[in-house]
Parts: C-alpha cells; structure tokens; sequence
C-alpha cells in the first residue's frame, strides 16, 4: 500500500509540473528554467531591440533635418546681407553718380579755374566733346552728313537727294563751349527745327542730326515729287496743283477717260509722317460721275498714289 501511495504522488507531482531546461547561473551550478518563460523572455529582448533601433533611426533624421533647417536660415541670413550690401553700393554709386555731374557742371561753368587733378578739368572735357565730334562726322559720311571744327565747336552739311539725285545741302552751326547749343542754320522755316533740337541736341546729337536730315530728305522728296508731276503731265492736270511749304498736303484734279468719255477726278494726297516722301492718306472722289466701275478705279489711283512716286504713279495709271 505504502508503494502505491509513492507511485501516485510521483505521478501527480510529473503532470504538475511544466517542461524544463537546464542552465547554469553565475556559479556554474545548473538551474532548471520552464521553457515557457524562456520564450517569453526572448520575446521581449527581440522586440526591445526593434523599438531601440526605430528610436535610433528617427533620432538620426531628426538631427539630420536639423542640420538642413540650421544651414538653410544661414544662408537665408546670408543672402539678405548680400541683399542689404547690394542696396547700400547702389546708393553709393548713385551718391557719386552726383557729385561727378555736380563737378562736371561746377568746372564747366568755371572755365579756367584749377580743379582737383583727379577730376577733369573743362580743357578735357571740351577736348572729349570734339573727339566726339570727330567720331560723329566720321560715322554721318556716307549718310550724306559732314562737317568741320569752328573755334566755337562744329558745322555741319546735311546733302539731301531723291531717288540718287543729289538735291539741296542744309547747314547747321553748333556751339559746344561752354554749352551745347544751334549758333546759325539754313534749315527751312517750317522744318521742325526747334523741337528736334529740344529733345536731342543736348542728351545725343547722333538722333539729333539723323532726324533731321530724315526731315530734309523727306521735305525734297515730297518736293520733287510735285514739281516732277507739273512738268511731266501739265496736258492731263487740270488747273493749278495746290500745295503748302512743307509739301505735306497736295491737291490737284486729273482727267481719266474711259469708253470714250472724260472724267475728272479731285486728288488729295495727305502726308501725316513728315519723315516719309509718301502719302499717308490719298483721297480720291470723281465730280462728274458716280459709277461703280468709277469707284473702282478710284480705290486702285488711291493705293498707287500711297505706294509709288507720285509722277510715277501718275503714269502707271493714265497708261493702264
């Protein structure tokens, strides 16, 4: 009985317990571990080591990001330094910008008077002016521009032609000492001569003479025109061509026939652009007849009148 009894509690004491493994403490004795409680144990040091390591990788993109804003308000600051250097130079330049020209004007009107000789004295600036000068009648040569030096500055020849006919020559007299100004000059009256010299002459006397001498050879064009048109075909004008100094506004009548009648026609040709030989406006209209085949031919004068010569025109058309 007492054999039984020992086997019974051996057996409920093995189902009791949990399977085991063997392990050595610090010792070097051997301790018995449930293998339940290893795995569990395990568990945890596999999931610690994960979230230490994602810690470790967003600590390093943090740091990594901050580095990136840091040198990036760096060179925000340093930019607008740059910025800030770049305002204060310009106001320098500007600053000295004025007071050269203040200098400039003061030796200029102190002609003689010894100046500081890091700046230049009115000798040299007058010298640079007819170096200038030189220079412009030079590049004005073949333009049909020349001139020469006068003890006062320069006069200058504007030749004009037409259609490779050489025509009138014009001369303008320039003082530039002590200032830039039109001394003498046998430009035509009605020729803006004024206006042109207000806004050129003083800022750049290249436009200056350029826009002139297209006035001139516009205003002998125009001229040329009308007076060719007279001598060739008085037979077929009727009465007197009407015109006004400048040229810019011309009326005549002409006769056209057609099917064995005559037609008069009224011309008025309107010069709106003073730098051109040709019409702006041709206005055309026929005081004895209102036919459609009339206005035709009225519409084609018109567009001839605006693209041609005029005496060329009129005889393309009266040919036709």
């Amino acid at each position: 009985m007492e054999g039984e009894h020992n086997s019974d509690e051996k057996e409920s004491a093995l189902r009791g317990r949990s399977p085991t493994t063997a392990s050595q403490d610090g010792r070097g004795q051997t301790s018995e571990v449930p293998l339940a409680q290893q795995k569990v144990e395990e568990g945890k040091v596999y999931s610690g080591d994960g979230v230490l390591g994602y810690l470790e990788m967003m600590e390093a993109q943090a740091h990594e990001l901050s580095l990136k804003q840091e040198e990036k308000e760096q060179q925000e600051k340093k930019l607008n330094r740059l910025k800030a250097r770049v305002q204060e130079l310009r106001a320098r330049r500007d600053e000295l910008r004025a007071k050269v020209e203040l200098q400039e004007k003061r030796l200029l009107d102190k002609e003689g008077a010894v100046t500081d000789p890091a700046q230049p004295s009115a000798q040299a600036i007058l010298e640079w002016k007819l170096k200038d000068v030189r220079a412009m009648m030079q590049f004005f040569y073949l333009t049909g521009i020349s001139g020469k030096l006068t003890t006062q500055g320069v006069c200058f020849c504007i030749s004009t032609a037409y259609e490779g006919t050489y025509m009138d020559s014009y001369y303008v007299e320039i003082l530039t000492k002590p200032e830039v100004k039109i001394q003498h000059h046998s430009v035509p009256v009605f020729i803006p001569l004024e206006q042109i010299a207000m806004k050129y002459l003083q800022t750049d006397i290249r436009s200056f003479l350029s826009v002139l001498s297209d006035h001139l050879n516009a205003y002998v064009g125009r001229r040329h025109q009308a007076d060719q048109l007279e001598e060739q075909f008085s037979d077929r004008i009727e009465g007197t061509l009407q015109r006004n100094s400048l040229c810019n506004l011309l009326v005549f009548n002409y006769k056209v026939s057609r099917n064995s009648k005559t037609f008069l026609f009224n011309v008025r040709l309107l010069y709106g652009d003073l730098c051109h030989s040709l019409p702006t406006e041709a206005i055309i209209s026929c005081t004895s007849g209102t036919l459609p085949l009339l206005a035709e031919k009225a519409a084609a004068h018109s567009y001839a009148f605006r693209h041609m010569a005029l005496y060329k025109a009129f005889d393309s058309l009266i040919n036709a």
